[in-house]
């Protein structure tokens, strides 16, 4: 991170850790006092009107997030969402997207491990909002079920979001797609919308603090139903790839740039060497 015009890099490193606690200690506070207002009546609504609470508590956090930190964001392409049912593969690098894709997907579902569900309070509001639990440890028993849920999910008009990494990457690590991804597309018939981001570079994983600046996502247009897996697999990793590398370097030739781990800088330097002319 730069500083400020007036600010030692330590001041800002220090300011940085304060504006990063002060957020955290809110985002605690607003949990608590959301789940408080809101339990009495949320398990009693049905799941379509029972998305307020979770919309509603994922825009407090950005506000907080804008006003504490100095971090906006930005989704373009919402345009590409298609209706009815779809699937929606994301880039996953940080707990960013999973709060931001539901304001703007209508019903969606997503994928996520099962250990999750067994947290108090929290995995009673997932299994509220019809999510679909896997066991990673015993792969293909979570691949039935998978496509079974999403059939279910799919026949009930609701979009399905799978991060097809299995996990959070670093920004400009080496992509690691699941080859699970095709059959769950080849059997279930539905368009899939990629999603690209950058959110990993200002709300970074393992790290403690966020950074100013704009995440940035990307929507992106739909892959039609009915390719074959070889071509399926390259055009989706392709487009998000491709589109995560322009967003990083956006995010780094910002005027104030967000700290770039390694992994991150090492690509960048990767993307500018095969830009520049011969």
């Amino acid at each position: 991170m730069r500083a400020k015009y007036g600010e030692t890099p330590n001041q800002a490193r220090n300011m940085l850790f304060i504006r990063s606690l002060l957020f955290k200690i809110c985002l605690v506070l607003v949990t608590i006092i959301e789940m408080a207002l809101f339990t009495p009546f949320y398990f009693f609504l049905p799941h379509k009107a029972a998305w307020i609470v979770p919309r509603s508590w994922a825009r407090s956090l950005f506000w907080l997030q804008k006003y504490l930190v100095g971090l906006n964001y930005r989704v373009e392409g919402s345009e590409n969402l298609p209706q009815g049912p779809y699937i929606v593969a994301a880039k996953h690098q940080s707990t960013w997207e999973t709060l931001v894709l539901p304001l703007y997907i209508p019903d969606p579902s997503f994928i996520l491990k099962r250990e999750l569900l067994w947290i108090p309070f929290l995995g009673w509001f997932l299994a509220k909002m019809g999510m679909v639990p896997i066991n990673r440890g015993a792969p293909l028993q979570a691949l039935k079920i998978l496509i079974a849920k999403g059939k279910e999910k799919a026949a009930q008009n609701r979009q399905i979001i799978i991060f097809p990494e299995g996990t959070r990457k670093e920004p400009g690590a080496a992509p690691a797609y699941k080859p699970g991804l095709f059959p769950i597309y080849a059997e279930l018939g539905l368009p899939v919308v990629p999603v690209a981001l950058n959110s990993g570079l200002y709300w970074p994983k393992k790290r403690f603090c966020l950074y100013p600046g704009t995440i940035k996502c990307r929507i992106l247009p739909p892959i039609p139903p009915g390719l074959p897996r070889r071509d399926f697999m390259q055009k989706l990793e392709a487009v998000i790839e491709n589109n995560c590398d322009i967003l990083l370097a956006e995010a780094a030739a910002a005027p104030r740039p967000p700290y770039l781990p390694p992994v991150a800088a090492a690509r960048l330097r990767a993307i500018e060497a095969l830009r520049a002319p011969e």
